[in-house]
């Protein structure tokens, strides 16, 4: 149930906070960038999130099979966040022709670093609730 609940969570929070980001605080940013679709594929979007939610929930199980603090959903979410978010933030306008590379980095980097913060904290949550220490 835990596993569920988590992906069903990163679903919401990277939803939430991925389509603030494009589509109401930086809709104008997102707008200027030549190689971006007019209208997102939202089911890759979805199977994406499914199995980053999935990656995210298992590793904080095996981690912390036994005993999960809030602490650990964080650790676990914000260090997959680094190593995903410093592709998105870095390296992806060192290959396409973003209009900054600065607000490039500013603004995936911010939204990357929310996201898995947020869904850290709901990570820990979600585990410390369902998972039993041993009697």
């Amino acid at each position: 149930m835990k596993h569920i609940l988590s992906i069903i969570a990163f679903m919401i929070v990277s939803f939430a906070v991925q389509g603030l980001n494009h589509f109401v605080i930086n809709t104008e940013y997102y707008a200027n960038i030549d190689f971006a679709r007019p209208e997102p594929v939202m089911a890759l979007g979805f199977l994406t999130m499914i199995v980053q939610g999935g990656i995210l929930t298992l590793a904080l199980g095996h981690i912390a099979p036994l005993s999960v603090r809030i602490k650990d959903g964080l650790m676990v979410s914000l260090s997959f966040g680094l190593f995903l978010g410093i592709y998105i933030a870095v390296t992806e306008p060192a290959k396409y022709a973003a209009p900054s590379i600065s607000a490039w980095i500013i603004t995936e980097g911010l939204a990357s670093t929310t996201q898995f913060a947020l869904f850290g904290f709901v990570l820990g949550f979600i585990h410390q609730r369902f998972t039993k220490a041993p009697a």
